[in-house]
């Protein structure tokens, strides 16, 4: 591990002012990169782009919350796989027992197939609006190329897979925010939605909608493998804690500027809804929101929003099934092979696009059953990274503990909310 290219300040601590350092600081980043990819998957944009249509700039509050949380998961994640040299999942198998080990990795890999499911499901729509392709083909083609981005890390080569993504985490943000340009939004509106408030249980059931698609389970997961691929391939290397202070430094830097990057997407979705959408029929649909797009702002729009769409699809589902592998070695001790993972993986999207089914309402139940699984992520999470007898002088300090209290105490009673009213109908429809 290179822990060279920086200065000591006076007090032993890492200096970044000077070039080099400065440098060095830069070749440390991508980790969260790739795992903010989550962050914009196509179950964010059929959320956003709803809230916008349906409510304007009410919600922007959400986005806003659910991105600071996402922050504080995901540092806590790389965090863990930083001082540890190990993954969550790996943590978590050392310390459960048979048969709670077994029950663990059932539910994480239940909710990481059903993260997969939308994000291939987003990107066959993707295909769909741009050429006409069947859904299932589309499918197909999407798993095809997601297989060739797995190839790259396969075969150890972490740096160029992160490029690749951030490449696709370009296209995205140019995809999606295109349309800003054309039908910026109301700076007044969008002030004002930052003040918390709803408008009935429709509002709610968005809301934690939205943050369930913000908050991934997977995500969380797989950047402590990332993490500990990049900086710690080897747990029994010594690394100095002058070292993993570096390392921690730099991936304070990597979350907030990967997250920041996937929030304002996010914002940018709604805010162009909110402008652009307001009182369109069938914009409950990425379909119907992207006539409405193409309608409203010009087909050139719309195709640069769909390719974002399929960029969206293609880098989400690749992570997410390096996830589901990161979950399976770390619980289970057994390694399948990336690409025959992908293949089985694929097969639930691409039956469940044969037979018919509503693309759009498999992107909603993808993210009831991803609410689920927050719980059982964030609360081990907050737990492990707080005891020093596994993190020592890196352990969370009192503030950060307390935010990571309520953040997880906000999710899980935004998720449960959302629960109660998609099974009882209490949103009215």
């Amino acid at each position: 591990m290179d822990v060279k290219g920086h200065e000591q300040s006076p007090h032993g601590a890492p200096s970044y002012k000077h070039p080099g350092a400065r440098r060095a600081l830069i070749g440390l980043l991508g980790p969260a990169f790739v795992a903010s990819i989550a962050y914009v998957d196509p179950g964010n944009v059929a959320a956003n782009l709803t809230a916008g249509a349906q409510y304007g700039y009410l919600l922007v509050w959400v986005l806003v919350v659910a991105n600071i949380m996402a922050v504080l998961v995901q540092y806590q994640s790389a965090k863990l796989g930083i001082v540890t040299g190990k993954s969550l999942p790996e943590i978590l198998g050392e310390r459960l027992k048979p048969f709670w080990r077994r029950a663990f990795w059932l539910q994480a890999e239940i909710v990481a197939a059903a993260t997969d499911l939308a994000e291939v499901v987003g990107g066959a729509i993707a295909l769909n609006l741009l050429f006409g392709l069947p859904l299932p083909l589309g499918a197909v083609i999407v798993g095809a190329v997601s297989m060739l981005l797995l190839a790259v890390q396969a075969r150890e080569k972490q740096r160029p897979f992160e490029f690749i993504i951030m490449f696709l985490l370009g296209i995205i943000t140019i995809g999606f925010l295109a349309g800003l340009i054309i039908s910026p939004p109301d700076p007044r509106a969008a002030l004002a939605g930052l003040i918390p408030r709803f408008q009935g249980p429709d509002t709610v059931l968005l809301a934690a909608s939205m943050l369930g698609a913000t908050v991934m389970p997977h995500a969380i997961y797989v950047h402590s493998a990332l993490s500990r691929d990049r900086h710690r391939p080897d747990e029994n290397e010594h690394v100095p804690p002058s070292a993993v202070a570096r390392l921690v430094r730099a991936t304070r830097i990597d979350v907030v500027a990967a997250l920041a990057i996937a929030g304002v997407v996010n914002i940018g979705m709604l805010l162009l809804a909110a402008s652009t959408l307001g009182g369109e029929e069938g914009t409950d649909t990425i379909e119907g929101a992207h006539a409405a797009i193409s309608a409203n702002l010009g087909p050139v729009v719309g195709v640069v929003f769909a390719v974002g769409l399929l960029a969206s699809g293609l880098a989400s589902t690749s992570v997410g099934c390096y996830a589901g592998g990161t979950i399976m070695q770390g619980l289970l001790k057994i390694r399948i092979p990336v690409m025959a993972r992908r293949v089985v993986t694929l097969i639930p999207a691409v039956v469940l696009l044969a037979v018919g089914f509503d693309p759009t309402w498999a992107l909603i139940l993808s993210q009831v059953v991803l609410s689920f699984g927050i719980p059982f992520v964030l609360v081990p999470l907050v737990v492990l990274t707080s005891k020093k007898s596994l993190m020592g002088r890196f352990a969370d300090g009192l503030s950060l503990r307390i935010a990571a209290i309520i953040s997880v105490v906000l999710v899980v009673a935004l998720n449960l909310v959302l629960l109660w009213l998609t099974f009882s109908g209490g949103s009215g429809r």
